[in-house]
């Protein structure tokens, strides 16, 4: 059978939930008064939405071949996305083999180096990479992680962020991470509340369960440095994203700087693999966390994980359900995921992309077999509104 070229692409978006996790509804525990860049401003304390984390909205790319297969993928970036992937990156797609995806990647990639390298545009990138990758595994008829070279176990497990670790140990988590809520604007009584709600769920959750805190970038180095210190006393496990993604240099000290048995963590708003290239070579962490939907999409996110696992660091993607899901059930250095908790109290366990995908797998008591449907295996939600604001 020969193999069939692209056809067509088109970017759509979409608003409320889906790929956008922060475009929830009030009342959303992701949205409480969470520690930020923008928190040194007291109007932009209260809601990461108050300084605009939702505007962008979530962006579906479907990728139609000449065999009238159809592959999709959603990622954030909204209307700036959708016109990149449209008025830009569409060129380099149409017109080629359903294959050559490293080829499609290195173009997209290449042409947009002026304007691109991170942000938005590796959004758009990442979009289009993981709906190639949809598309050649429902072409071929098998699962992405076949396409990756199969699984290296049969069962995944999870730990869970959000704002109830408590809950997360009875659903059978192996550890719970907590958005820290006060940053250095809020200074030593911040810091104090910090403690407070870390001992709080250690004495709900007992020694042995993870306890984790993510910083979302909020912190400078003096009180990440104290915040580990007088955490240690509470088993933290790890401190994530503490800093601002390009202080590689704060990173490098503040791992030098923290307890012998606390891990440091970052990546999630890293892209590339020469972003993390400086994360490794200058040693600023013990796990990076690319978000496969943001990093580059798979076909980088492959190149990133070998540079890690020369250097015996692990690859925890951030969040992204079964983008990351296929790659991690291939992967050594991989050896367990994250599941947002997308219930608005984290007090239940729902897909983590609703309403948009069907078909997406959530974990029972903490596990999670990847499924063997072709593809990524889930479908777009025919109910849900899409537009598509730059149709050609």
């Amino acid at each position: 059978m020969s193999m069939p070229t692209i056809r067509h692409i088109r970017a759509l978006t979409i608003r409320g939930g889906g790929a956008d996790y922060h475009d929830q509804g009030s009342g959303h525990w992701i949205d409480d008064h969470i520690a930020t860049p923008m928190a040194r401003y007291p109007e932009y304390r209260q809601s990461r939405q108050s300084f605009g984390i939702n505007v962008l909205g979530t962006l579906v790319i479907e990728i139609e071949a000449s065999d009238g297969t159809v592959g999709f993928a959603v990622t954030t970036g909204g209307e700036i996305g959708a016109f990149i992937v449209e008025r830009h990156l569409a060129r380099f797609i149409e017109g080629q083999l359903a294959t050559d995806i490293e080829k499609m990647w290195d173009q997209m990639y290449y042409a947009t180096l002026y304007y691109g390298r991170k942000g938005v545009v590796l959004n758009a990138i990442s979009g289009v990479d993981l709906a190639l990758w949809d598309l050649l595994g429902k072409i071929r008829q098998e699962p992405v992680h076949q396409l990756l070279g199969g699984k290296v176990r049969e069962e995944l497990q999870f730990y869970a962020t959000g704002a109830r670790p408590d809950l997360a140990k009875e659903m059978g988590f192996i550890g719970g991470k907590l958005p820290l809520q006060h940053g250095p604007a809020e200074q030593e009584d911040g810091l104090h509340r910090n403690l407070e709600k870390l001992a709080e769920m250690r004495s709900r959750v007992g020694p042995d369960f993870w306890l984790m805190y993510d910083c979302w970038m909020s912190l400078d180095l003096p009180y990440a440095t104290k915040l580990a210190h007088r955490a240690q006393e509470f088993g933290l496990k790890w401190i994530e994203e503490c800093l601002p993604p390009d202080d590689y240099w704060g990173y490098a000290q503040l791992r030098r700087n923290v307890p012998r048995d606390m891990l440091v963590t970052t990546g999630e708003h890293e892209a590339t693999r020469w972003g993390f290239r400086m994360l490794l070579e200058m040693e600023c962490c013990d796990i990076i966390q690319p978000d496969v939907g943001w990093c580059g999409g798979i076909t980088e996110l492959l190149k990133i994980s070998a540079l890690a696992d020369a250097r015996g660091v692990l690859v925890i993607p951030h969040g992204s359900s079964v983008y990351s899901y296929h790659f991690v059930t291939t992967r050594h250095n991989s050896p367990f995921a994250e599941f947002l908790m997308m219930a608005p109290d984290a007090d239940r366990i729902v897909p983590m992309f609703a309403p948009l995908l069907l078909d997406e797998p959530v974990p029972a008591n903490g596990r999670m077999k990847v499924p063997d449907t072709p593809g990524f295996g889930v479908r777009l939600n025919p109910d849900v509104r899409t537009q598509r604001p730059y149709s050609r």
